[in-house]
């Protein structure tokens, strides 16, 4: 039987944009979508968005928030991000690093390096530093108000793309 409380009583219903648990891996890509190459993080973001979604991930184009992006650290484990570098390698050479402090980070990094570097800085004081799991792509060139990748950088992102999202698969699955 009802009672007259249960009648009275709103019923709330979970927001059906809101996700259905917090999630541990952050899935970050980072660049300039208007700087050609320095742009690559944002085309593999974009990429990902596409793959089947994974509990507990959350996938992010962080454009060139640099510290803005602080809030995002605040409750994931791990971060899995991917940015353009000017490393002297040849134009697609892919890396994979997982620095451990802000000194750890490669040179090089896109336009917003000190951007990304302060990120982790602010991060590391807050004591909310992720496990970061850093994947670079080597750019040669940087073209002004340009969206299209070269071609060498624009044959790794299918690579990146594939072992990001099979990473943050594995991660996500992780006991903390």
């Amino acid at each position: 039987m009802i009672s007259t409380h249960e009648l009275s009583s709103p019923v709330v219903l979970p927001d059906p944009g809101a996700p259905l648990s917090q999630p541990r891996v952050l899935l970050l890509g980072v660049g300039n979508w208007l700087m050609g190459d320095e742009g690559v993080g944002i085309h593999v973001i974009h990429h990902l968005e596409t793959q089947p979604p994974l509990f507990g991930v959350r996938v992010l184009d962080g454009g060139t928030g640099g510290i803005n992006l602080l809030l995002e650290f605040e409750r994931v484990t791990d971060v899995v991000m991917v940015d353009a570098t000017r490393d002297g390698r040849p134009a697609g050479t892919i890396t994979f690093l997982q620095p451990r402090r802000v000194g750890d980070l490669p040179r090089g990094l896109g336009a917003h390096d000190f951007g990304v570097k302060d990120l982790f800085a602010a991060a590391a004081l807050l004591g909310q530093m992720p496990a970061i799991h850093l994947y670079t792509i080597s750019v040669e060139e940087v073209e002004p108000m340009c969206t299209e990748l070269s071609p060498a950088v624009a044959a790794a992102v299918p690579e990146v793309v594939a072992t990001m999202h099979a990473l943050a698969a594995r991660l996500a699955t992780e006991t903390p």
